[in-house]
């Protein structure tokens, strides 16, 4: 279904719609000049362009960037076909062809963006220039039933959406606030995009392909990443219900950097699952220290 609703991305941002091969088209944001490896910012389960809006403007003052709005979420289409790890990299990757991004680049991925640049990088290693993985999905740390928890919180919110919820979604996924660096103006913009319907219904037809993507994930994980910078960025705080599984966690991820070709891990002690809104400079500081690392190699 197309959705060709215009969404103001916010000041030194510019929209953009990609049509694919298949005819859907794709919201992408846009921002910065430079020669160096376009900067694409790949977001979490829910999640639309806009929760990267504070970090993709600071980081398009030294380089190119990308984000967009997987089909379903912002102002992209919907998909008809089942919302899978592999569909959704297929729609990385036709973007990136339509756009004519053939060149290396650096990608940045939250949450369940981290499978998703994972997959990206096993399948086109020669087209990866660096990685930034932001608290990514791990298989083999989150119990089986954390899927069915994720799916039913996804239709909750969409409830809440739906009877004018907005700012109790915000609380609900923010307990502890939103860095000061973030303005309200660029809240405004995440709060429209990502406290409604349309954000949680996408969430929910991609949380339902979780448990078959797992195998596939484990997969990947014990393939390792392509030996380029790497950096993964790790939540520190113990959240409710995180006592067990974010030591764990976050043991895995210190694990695979310490197997990858040029990882390293940094833990961001002060956050929790949401970097990107708790503690964004951090992930400033990773992603242009892989772009930079990347400048070198070359």
């Amino acid at each position: 279904m197309p959705h060709n609703r215009p969404l103001d991305p916010g000041p030194g941002l510019t929209e953009h719609r990609v049509v694919l091969p298949d005819g859907r088209a794709l919201r992408t944001v846009v921002a910065g000049e430079g020669p160096g490896p376009l900067i694409v910012f790949e977001a979490g389960m829910s999640a639309p362009a806009a929760s990267w809006i504070h970090t993709q403007r600071e980081i398009s003052t030294r380089h190119r960037t990308l984000s967009y709005d997987r089909a379903g979420y912002g102002g992209s289409d919907l998909d008809p076909h089942d919302r899978t790890l592999e569909r959704i990299v297929d729609d990385l990757t036709n973007l990136l062809d339509v756009l004519g991004e053939n060149a290396p680049v650096v990608l940045v991925g939250h949450s369940w963006g981290g499978p998703i640049i994972r997959l990206f990088a096993d399948r086109h290693p020669e087209r990866v220039a660096g990685l930034v993985f932001v608290d990514a999905t791990l298989a083999g740390v989150i119990p089986p039933e954390h899927a069915g928890r994720i799916l039913r919180s996804f239709q909750l919110m969409s409830v809440l959406a739906r009877l004018g919820g907005g700012r109790l979604i915000m609380r609900l996924s923010l307990p502890h606030g939103t860095s000061e660096e973030i303005s309200q103006s660029d809240l405004a913009i995440i709060r429209r995009d990502y406290a409604c319907g349309r954000a949680m219904r996408a969430g929910v037809r991609e949380a339902r392909q979780i448990p078959p993507a797992l195998p596939v994930l484990q997969r990947l994980q014990d393939t390792g990443t392509p030996a380029v910078p790497t950096v993964c960025l790790q939540g520190g705080r113990i959240d409710r219900g995180m006592a067990t599984v974010r030591p764990e966690l976050n043991r895995v991820a210190t694990e695979l950097m310490s197997l990858a070709g040029n990882g390293k891990v940094v833990i961001v002690e002060q956050a929790g699952h949401l970097i990107p809104q708790e503690c964004p400079a951090a992930v400033r500081e990773a992603v242009l220290g892989v772009a930079d690392a990347v400048r070198e190699v070359r």
